[in-house]
């Protein structure tokens, strides 16, 4: 398996490698959702990509998470939608649908799992309009003609905080249990399978394992959702990980996250991951350890060929600080430069870098 191999996916997609550029927050659409161009030139840029991921847009009002954020939840959107899929015409693009639930800092009115403040508990009613606008929204992107929608389960946000039983202390058919706190996820998913054509790619990302601080979320749980994910027709699950290749940080088993996920998921289902890849080696150690797609955040920032670039043996990738002008050359806007000014060590003149 090599990275600039071919690979066709369960919907009958074809991609040209196993490259992808992950979902990255950039703050380049305009204030009510529809495209910019900025947006589109940094993702034109980067078509050498075989998945080529939108940032998060949102679903409904009431998920929108920052200003500059990509809409998708009205008919207002698709004007923007349909240029920007029909520029992306040179890899399979697709759209990530997402709501942020607790985190959705513009949203006039916030909902999640359980409340908290300024947030509401989600109604039944309110998680019905949930996968409602999940699934309107998938029918938006295959009518502006996007290859395909992934539906952002991951990072904290709404289907997260169904999922962490941290977040989730809910008594009804949403808590308890984790068939109860994947409930909503796979109703949504299920609901998107059901609307769109059979050669639509369906993807579903998630945060399998606990990262940064304990929320609940164990391998062991992750590895059941993943079988549910598949049954429930994903095309790809989206691993979000720090280290690609590595184990779950919390947890005694130190077998690799995507190789237990590959263990209990069907050869026909592929694994997508994302954490720390910057060059051959690491997007290599990654397949080797059961992913069959790899996915760059930083590195595809910096480089917009990098699923060309690193094939090149003499190959080395450009790491943090970088010059806000070479960011610039690669087709990354002002508003861009501005949000990636606000991470330690990320850009010279931008924020320090942590002690």
């Amino acid at each position: 398996m090599k990275l600039d191999d071919s690979i066709e996916l369960k919907s009958g997609k074809v991609l040209k490698n196993r490259c992808a550029l992950a979902p990255l927050t950039n703050t380049q659409s305009n204030s009510d959702g529809t495209l910019h161009d900025d947006e589109l030139n940094w993702l034109r840029r980067r078509t050498g990509f075989g998945l080529l991921s939108t940032c998060a847009a949102y679903v409904s009002e009431e998920g929108k998470a920052w200003d500059g954020q990509l809409g998708i939840a009205e008919d207002k959107h698709l004007p923007g939608l349909t240029r920007l899929a029909r520029e992306l015409s040179g890899t399979t693009s697709i759209v990530q649908l997402h709501h942020a639930g607790a985190k959705a800092s513009l949203a006039p009115q916030r909902i999640s799992a359980d409340p908290s403040d300024g947030v509401r508990r989600a109604s039944t009613e309110d998680l019905e309009r949930v996968v409602n606008d999940f699934t309107q929204a998938a029918v938006r992107a295959e009518s502006a003609g996007f290859g395909g929608v992934e539906i952002h389960g991951a990072n904290g946000y709404l289907f997260t905080q169904f999922l962490a039983p941290e977040d989730n202390h809910r008594t009804d058919e949403f808590g308890g249990s984790l068939e109860n706190r994947a409930r909503l996820l796979r109703r949504t998913l299920q609901s998107v399978r059901k609307e769109v054509a059979p050669d639509f790619v369906v993807n579903v990302r998630i945060s399998p394992v606990d990262l940064y601080a304990r929320r609940g979320l164990t391998l062991s749980d992750a590895k059941q959702l993943c079988r549910w994910l598949a049954e429930d027709g994903a095309d790809v699950i989206h691993l979000s990980l720090r280290d690609a290749s590595g184990p779950a940080p919390f947890e005694e088993d130190k077998t690799p996250v995507v190789t237990a996920i590959r263990e209990v998921v069907p050869p026909d289902v592929k694994i997508e991951v994302a954490g720390g890849i910057w060059n051959k080696e690491s997007a290599d150690r990654a397949l080797e350890t059961g992913a069959d797609i790899v996915a760059v955040g930083k590195a595809g920032i910096i480089h917009p060929d990098w699923a060309e670039d690193v094939l090149n043996p003499s190959f080395e990738p450009v790491l943090p600080p970088w010059d806000p002008s070479r960011l610039r050359e690669v087709a990354v806007g002002e508003r861009f430069v501005s949000y990636l000014m606000k991470f330690p060590g990320l850009l010279v003149g931008g924020a320090p870098p942590r002690a």
